[in-house]
């Protein structure tokens, strides 16, 4: 649920220019970080992941809405209204992890962005990197952009800034020589199509246990359809966005589950801010029936 950047006053803590979250509901035995106290207080408690662990964070509409379609870049920006509070929670969720993995569509469709903790909550800045030294984390988490054909826009600021780029065989040849220095190639597979599961063990083999994604809704569809999402936090605003002629994905795309591929989760956490929602949701024991493992193909 990328947005793009927004201006803070200099200086200051979360719990000084942020009012914390209200906590509504959290399952007991949840595993616990030690957030510095500054984060523990705008946060309204404590987080923690146990590796290796894939976790995705979404801002929604009411009506399901998590994307207004390739002619409104940046788009999460304007179903979160930029609340404060969900910027804080993005930043908060970014700090926990090894990486954050997105698809080349969100990078093209968030142009400036930086996925960091500090872009979308600079304030919080001083906190979040106390978090990742205590957590023995590198100074920012790596960004990890999946793309099986190799499209992506070369010249975006988060490629200059360097990338982790996961990608086929054919991506690879397709992106030699046009890629940043700063960034690597991946290759997770064969040919033209590209599995999770291969982009997963790659990154685990390099130290990467705790993975965030935020997306957008194609890739979610691949790691659910693959059985390998284990987390959800979903941000619902308090704002209908509608649709009539123009493509607005809701939080999964490709990948049909009901009726006869149900994906249950159950509520673990529940924060509120004013008319805003802070859900966190733990997906239930993987499917026993299996089925088809569908591959990344664009």
């Amino acid at each position: 649920m990328a947005e793009d950047g927004a201006a803070y006053p200099a200086g200051g803590t979360p719990s000084g220019s942020l009012q914390p979250l209200e906590l509504l509901h959290e399952e007991a035995g949840q595993p616990r970080f030690g957030l510095p106290p500054e984060l523990a207080t705008a946060y309204g408690g404590d987080l923690g992941f146990t590796p290796p662990c894939v976790y995705a964070n979404f801002v929604t509409s009411i009506d399901g809405v998590v994307a207004l379609g390739p002619e409104y870049p940046s788009s999460g920006s304007a179903i979160s209204g930029r609340e404060p509070a969900d910027r804080f929670v993005m930043g908060l969720l970014r700090a926990c992890a090894d990486v954050v993995l997105i698809g080349a569509g969100t990078l093209r469709a968030t142009p400036g962005h930086r996925w960091t903790p500090d872009h979308v909550c600079p304030q919080a800045a001083p906190d979040f990197a106390e978090l990742r030294r205590s957590l023995r984390r590198a100074t920012r988490p790596e960004l990890v952009v999946v793309t099986a054909s190799g499209d992506v826009p070369t010249e975006h600021e988060a490629l200059q800034s360097g990338a982790l780029i996961a990608t086929t065989v054919d991506g690879a040849r397709r992106l030699d020589g046009r890629l940043p220095p700063t960034c690597h190639i991946l290759t997770a597979d064969e040919g033209s199509t590209l599995r999770m599961a291969d982009v997963l063990a790659a990154l685990h083999a390099q130290g990467h246990t705790v993975v965030l994604t935020e997306g957008g809704p194609h890739l979610i569809g691949h790691l659910l359809g693959e059985g390998l999402l284990d987390e959800l936090f979903l941000t619902t605003s308090p704002v209908l966005a509608g649709r009539a002629d123009t493509s607005r994905p809701g939080l999964i795309a490709g990948l049909e589950l009901l009726p006869n591929r149900p994906t249950w989760t159950d509520l673990i956490s529940a924060r509120r801010r004013d008319s805003y929602l802070f859900l966190r949701y733990r997906l239930r024991t993987p499917r026993a029936h299996g089925g088809p493992r569908p591959a990344l193909a664009h």
